[in-house]
């Protein structure tokens, strides 16, 4: 079983629709019994809640469901999942310090974005639900570089 790990702020937004989306194109594909998924946020700001209502509205809108509850990233989370997809730099840097390495299994989201390699998925939580759309739009294209990849690395 490959585990993949996304991490955002506060898991409500960014990482739980890249969670969400990921898990849809693993079930279409049919890579349940080889990829699993999961969400966390660097900060604790919204541990036991559920998504912010415009990730869910933005992700049904798509025909996919949300469903977590907001986690903290943790150091063994190192330990339980092959791939740790950060949203942006300051995540990744944040999870390198609370890790005390940068493993090759830490990664940028949008590495595997072809419009913005290497940016930020940028935080929609301040804006309306255009912000979303946005953020939706470039999670449902690196995942689909991100399973590619997998599926050549590990020959799915």
């Amino acid at each position: 079983m490959i585990k993949v790990l996304f991490v955002c702020l506060g898991n409500i937004c960014r990482s739980p629709l890249a969670e969400a989306i990921f898990k849809k194109k693993i079930e279409k594909e049919g890579l349940t019994a080889v990829l699993a998924t999961d969400s966390a946020g660097t900060a604790n700001y919204h541990v036991g809640e559920n998504p912010d209502p415009r990730t869910v509205e933005i992700a049904a809108k798509h025909g996919i469901p949300v469903s977590h509850k907001g986690q903290q990233f943790k150091i063994h989370h190192q330990n339980e999942f092959d791939y740790l997809i950060a949203m942006d730099h300051s995540n990744y840097q944040n999870m390198i310090s609370q890790m005390g390495n940068e493993p090759e299994k830490l990664i940028l989201m949008r590495d595997f974005d072809p419009n913005g390699k290497g940016e930020n998925v940028p935080d929609p939580w301040y804006g309306g639900m255009n912000g979303f759309e946005e953020v939706y739009q470039i999670l449902d294209r690196s995942t689909d570089n991100f399973l590619a990849f997998l599926r050549e690395k590990h020959n799915l």
